[in-house]
């Protein structure tokens, strides 16, 4: 992806050596915006929608939140060597705007748009709203790529089924993911903790294909492990990876809509995040980040770096 291959020349972030970080454009890391660039191998792009929450809501502030958290990211990632900035093009393609009073029109027309921004090879990165945009997201992925394996971090299983008759909601994406043959056989969830409505949740789940690394697993395993066991599991299979930033104990993420004690620390989260080097990765969401339960930016600050860590794998797949 170098300019000798007759594309344009790569539009990077501002430098923030030149203009300081508190000013310009809130894209994500300062960005050029997608107006911007002739085309983009990989886009961040916001969907502010929280109407599917069952407890806080106000992650459709997340977007936002995240972008002002990444100014502080710079160039260059030395635990993956790379600076990915440098060697394709990354576009921060605003957000989607979507219906916040029709849980279905809104999944349908964020599917809709995401269909399109993937259609020409552009990989995206979804910055979230509620858990309810991994289905949007999903849907756009499969058309592309086919059925995916789904790599899930959160404290919650998501597959539940209708909440109050309502049948798309954050804690059911992945249950109508299945049912609409969106995944493989082959997804599983990482961080899950605390309580459920009954074991039979459990049953269910395994039945839908997943598998479990629980928090008290990660204990025995350390990152390393982790993955090992999510590498073993996907193989070479198309990968989409949906990060609830609950998935973090809340002394790393108070600001998100249903915290659970417990969870990952910020440090364990990258350290994972990085092993995804080397996967067949084609979609991304983090998620669930409401800034009105934050404080000093702690859970914006931990999704921009989940992100940037994200785009480095993205990178280090570029210049193989």
């Amino acid at each position: 992806m170098n300019n000798d291959t007759g594309r344009p020349p790569i539009v990077g972030a501002v430098d923030p050596q030149v203009q300081p970080r508190y000013a310009g454009w809130t894209t994500f890391a300062r960005l050029p915006r997608l107006e911007d660039v002739a085309r983009a191998d990989v886009v961040v792009v916001g969907v502010p929608f929280d109407s599917a929450v069952t407890y806080r809501p106000g992650a459709r502030f997340g977007p936002n939140a995240i972008r002002q958290a990444s100014r502080l990211i710079r160039g260059y990632n030395p635990e993956l060597d790379i600076k990915p900035f440098e060697v394709c093009q990354f576009a921060d393609a605003g957000d989607i705007a979507c219906n916040p009073f029709d849980i279905v029109a809104a999944v349908d027309q964020t599917a809709a748009e995401l269909t399109a921004l993937l259609e020409n090879g552009t990989r995206a990165v979804i910055l979230g709203g509620d858990h309810s945009v991994a289905l949007p997201s999903l849907r756009a992925v499969h058309a592309v790529h086919g059925p995916v394996a789904l790599v899930h971090f959160d404290a919650h299983l998501d597959t539940w089924d209708s909440y109050y008759g309502a049948d798309i909601t954050h804690g059911s994406p992945f249950r109508r993911a299945f049912e609409e043959g969106l995944l493989l056989d082959k997804s599983l969830h990482v961080g899950v903790r605390g309580s459920i409505y009954d074991k039979q949740d459990l049953v269910d789940d395994a039945n839908f294909g997943f598998s479990c690394i629980t928090c008290r697993d990660i204990g025995t395993l350390g990152s390393d492990g982790i993955i090992d066991r999510i590498r073993e599991r996907v193989g070479d299979a198309p990968v989409y990876v949906s990060v609830d930033i609950d998935v973090l104990d809340p002394a790393h993420a108070p600001g998100t809509g249903t915290p659970e004690a417990g969870g990952m620390t910020s440090r364990e989260l990258l350290e994972v995040v990085r092993g995804f080097d080397g996967v067949n990765l084609v979609g991304v969401d983090v998620v669930e980040v409401s800034p009105a339960y934050d404080h000093a930016e702690i859970t914006a600050v931990a999704a921009a770096n989940v992100t940037w860590e994200f785009l480095s794998v993205f990178g280090r797949k570029a210049r193989k």
